[in-house]
């Protein structure tokens, strides 16, 4: 609960303290004079944003600051979770700079607006009047059966699911959208593939093969060029081999003469054996070339199945070819991968299909048990607020479709007298009307609901006199829960709190600032009687006040 606020600087308000009890209290004012600026600075402690125009002198800085009660609350692991100090009297303070900038601290921590926000889910729900308008909204009519139903966790556990699910059908769409897409190719990919895969490529082939063409198509020339040169070498008078040898003996006969007369025998030498060597083997290649014409044809066709598939890829080498053709491979792979992917992510989904129907008919089967204890609830606490024909028709149906609370699809009609059809809340319910009925669906949810403090901004629109006082009875009744807060105009209701806050508004020369003030026993009885009668309070006024009050 929220034990005390502070605020400095902020819209009309130069500088406040206030401290709060636990039960019921009320807050009254004028219009206009300031029970907004409250709210709005409550608010700006849960986590709203912020600017500039919420301050009152724009070269100070705002500081709005709340202390809560939260040692019943079991807030620890949210603390842990988030890297903060836990103290049971936790508070949490906000700063609005003349730049423009904000600050929030928990336990002078600084903290994020979004861990702030988190934790005000678990502290203050502050009803204004536009939630009484949602009322009519499918998905606040799901969370009070819910909340009834005490499906929470069964919920949770089923959109943990189904956020994998949704996840898991956006992959699988996009797989089977890239395995079309790939079909329409896959055809004349495995044509090029099957193409190169037919030509059986390896790296440096079209080199050697080029090369075998070359002595293959000149077999004559270098046949008739190797005679002659062995011809040349090996002639038994004039050939080189012999002059080499004769040359060799000469110098043998004057190599121990000189050292340089031996060193032209050891080169001759090294020459002749040389030159014996290339004889040999100019002897063994004549030896090899053979006139192939068959062996020339198929090199040849070889040689241009290899050119027309350089053409047809756009490259110059066989390692070119090589690698197209493993990207190919790749991207037939692939395709076979992704049909892979598609059936375990097929079966996967199934899977969590099932978990979620199973989920969601718990839910379903809760929802349909709890319904007529909720429809009971509020057409008994309706009839205390003047509503003794008020009929409810609640029906779910469930559907084959995956929401974000399950499968079912939710009819809440209303009918507020007797021979009067079952209409939409929002159609046929008056103001005055919604305000009772979410009032008592409030009063049902406190009985649920965890929630330290709960603030009523005008839950009483449109209703006044004795059905007020049952309203403020209803509250009374809920503070017994948790700490209750009602902003209000109605004197019957701001007699049943407990404790009792005006705000005021007044003008100090160019100045105007708001004030919120604890009511004493006199004060209060003085504000109910001018709630009653206007500003000049009357005798009976004065009395009715202290009925109200007694």
């Amino acid at each position: 609960m929220i034990t005390s606020l502070s605020i400095k600087n902020y819209a009309l308000i130069e500088k406040l303290s206030i401290d709060f009890s636990k039960g019921f209290s009320t807050i009254t004012g004028e219009t206009g004079a300031g029970k907004s600026i409250i709210l709005g600075a409550i608010g700006l402690v849960l986590g709203k944003r912020a600017d500039l125009t919420s301050l009152k002198n724009k070269e100070e800085k705002c500081i709005i600051e709340a202390h809560f009660d939260i040692v019943k609350y079991n807030l620890e692991s949210f603390f842990e979770s988030n890297d903060l100090d836990y103290e049971n009297d936790t508070i949490i303070r906000r700063e609005i700079l003349p730049s423009g900038k904000s600050r929030a601290f928990i336990n002078d921590s600084p903290v994020n607006l979004q861990e702030l926000q988190e934790l005000s889910l678990f502290l203050i729900d502050i009803h204004s009047q536009q939630q009484t308008q949602e009322l009519s909204d499918e998905n606040v009519q799901f969370k009070i059966i819910d909340a009834v139903a005490n499906n929470k966790e069964t919920i949770s556990d089923y959109q943990l699911i189904l956020k994998s699910f949704k996840a898991d059908k956006t992959k699988l769409n996009t797989l089977k959208k890239r395995q079309a897409d790939s079909q329409k190719e896959q055809d004349y990919n495995t044509f090029l593939l099957d193409e190169l895969v037919a030509a059986q490529l390896k790296a440096g082939d079209q080199e050697i093969l080029e090369s075998e063409f070359e002595k293959l198509n000149n077999v004559e020339i270098i046949k008739e060029s190797i005679d002659k040169a062995l011809a040349v070498a090996n002639e038994e008078q004039i050939g080189v081999s012999n002059n080499l040898k004769e040359i060799k003996v000469a110098l043998q006969k004057i190599a121990t003469f000189s050292s340089d007369y031996s060193s032209l025998l050891e080169r001759i030498t090294s020459l002749t054996i040389e030159f014996d060597d290339i004889s040999q083997e100019m002897s063994r290649c004549s030896e090899k070339l053979v006139n192939d014409p068959e062996q020339l044809d198929l090199i040849s066709q070889k040689l241009q199945v290899i050119f027309t598939l350089q053409k047809k890829h756009q490259v110059a080498t066989v390692e070119g070819l090589i690698e197209i053709q493993t990207n190919l491979e790749n991207s037939v792979l692939e395709l076979g991968n992704i049909e892979e992917e598609i059936l375990k992510l097929t079966t996967t989904i199934e899977k969590q299909g099932s978990k979620l129907d199973k989920l969601a008919d718990t839910i379903h089967k809760n929802r349909f048990r709890f319904i007529p204890v909720l429809s009971e609830k509020l057409i008994s606490i309706l009839a205390t607020l003047g509503m003794p024909n008020v009929r409810f028709q609640i029906d779910i149906t469930q559907s084959e479709s995956y929401y974000s609370n399950g499968k079912d699809v939710l009819q809440f009609l209303f009918s507020a007298n007797k021979g009067t059809d079952f209409g939409i809340l929002k159609k046929v319910a008056s103001g005055g009307e919604m305000s009772r009925i979410m009032l008592a669906v409030k009063a049902i949810l406190a009985k649920y609901s965890k929630l330290p403090t709960l603030i009523f901004d005008e839950i009483d629109t449109g209703v006044s006199g004795e059905i007020a006082i049952r309203m403020g009875e209803i509250m009374k009744e809920m503070s017994k829960e948790m700490q209750i807060f009602a902003i209000t105009h109605l004197p019957q209701i701001a007699a049943k709190g407990d404790a009792h806050f005006k705000v005021s508004k007044s003008t100090i020369g160019d100045d105007t600032q708001s004030e919120l003030k604890l009511l004493n026993d006199n004060d209060r009885i003085v504000e109910i009687a001018q709630m009653l009668s206007g500003t000049v309070v009357s005798d009976s006024a004065l009395n009715h006040a202290k009925a109200l009050l007694n």
